[in-house]
């Protein structure tokens, strides 16, 4: 067991959740990771990985529209863990594109292997690459949020395989369909504590955090127990929903020797709003490396006009004077798109 499950306390748990009721309001109200107990339990796929690993592989196979995935291999040394390599040149495993049906049929072999080597494929559109999977599989997505912002739903297969503590931009439900998981989480502000890695090249898109939870290294990475102070671990079996919210760190251990789970990805903004990812980078390139009076003086120009009430910096102005303080539409997303562009080209 890692360091974060032996000491992070127990995510809250739901039960007796119907699965055309899961309580959206409620769990976007906390935005605090919540288990939905059992939601999934109907799900012809979660039946087949409970009957055994080779049903579910068999059951998947029948859905392989043939298109190729990215399919991520490691040598049996790694543990599962997919990370960089010693000296952070590059990584300690291989991806390359390659058959859905061709990849499962790999891991067959190695299902008993108390050392097997690592395979692992991640984040795989449902619609593209398994059609007809959700006619049969599927969670209730009967919330007006959803109109607007229809959720990707994609699907992660692998043996015992670890992601690395991470964050997403998106709110999430995590399906346990087959095998059994373990997610630690920690909330956005243990940021710090979690002592992320590069911003490119990563593992699997997202930074990272260095600390290895299997066996942390406090000497070079002291913070992780304030991290560990605040972590919360979800332990999940088949059919168990795991909701968690936007930028939320989660670190994903699958247990079994043959792993499926299903998530749902999705924003509430608008989709003609930029991700603040490219802010931050925008930031470092304009604001991090300035003196610290200067530093400063623009955090309080940020709390004005972003982190503060968003009607606030207009409230004073007549409605034709407000432009970008307006609230943004489709029309005025452009608008400043093109004036950023036409900046940055300069």
């Amino acid at each position: 067991m890692n360091a974060a499950a032996s000491i992070g306390r127990p995510v809250r748990v739901i039960e007796g959740v119907a699965p055309g009721a899961i309580p959206y309001d409620a769990l976007m109200a906390a935005q605090q990771p919540a288990i939905l107990r059992g939601v999934a339990r109907d799900w012809p796929l979660v039946a087949r990985g409970l009957q055994s690993p080779e049903a579910a592989i068999a059951y998947l196979e029948g859905f392989d529209a043939g298109k190729p995935v990215v399919a991520f291999t490691g040598a049996p040394g790694i543990g599962g863990r997919f990370f960089y390599n010693a000296d952070v040149t590059g990584f300690n495993f291989e991806g390359a594109r390659a058959g859905l049906s061709d990849t499962l049929e790999r891991m067959r072999p190695h299902l008993a292997e108390a050392d097997p080597p690592s395979f692992y494929i991640g984040s795989t559109d449902l619609g593209l690459y398994l059609p007809g999977f959700r006619a049969e599989n599927d969670l209730a997505l009967n919330h007006p949020m959803f109109e607007a912002n229809p959720p990707l739903a994609s699907i992660w297969i692998g043996n015992r395989t670890t992601a690395t503590a991470h964050y997403d931009m998106s709110h999430n439900l995590a399906v346990c369909a087959v095998g059994r998981r373990r997610f630690t989480l920690f909330p956005p502000d243990q940021v710090a504590n979690l002592y992320p890695g590069p911003l490119e090249p990563t593992p699997g898109g997202q930074v990272v955090s260095m600390v290895d939870f299997r066996d942390p290294d406090f000497a070079a990475h002291p913070r992780f127990r304030d991290a560990l102070a605040t972590a919360q671990v979800a332990e999940l079996e088949p059919g168990d929903v795991l909701f968690y919210p936007a930028l939320w760190w989660h670190h994903v251990e699958a247990l079994e020797a043959f792993n499926v789970l299903v998530n749902y990805w999705w924003n509430t903004s608008p989709a003609f709003m930029d991700t603040p990812q490219n802010t931050l980078l925008h930031a470092m390139l304009s604001l991090r490396d300035r003196p610290e009076p200067e530093k400063a003086a623009w955090r309080a120009l940020f709390d004005y006009y972003i982190f503060g009430p968003a009607d606030g910096p207009a409230a004073h102005l007549p409605a034709h004077a407000r432009g970008p303080l307006a609230p943004l539409d489709e029309i005025a997303a452009r608008r400043l798109r093109a004036m950023l562009l036409n900046r940055l080209n300069r």
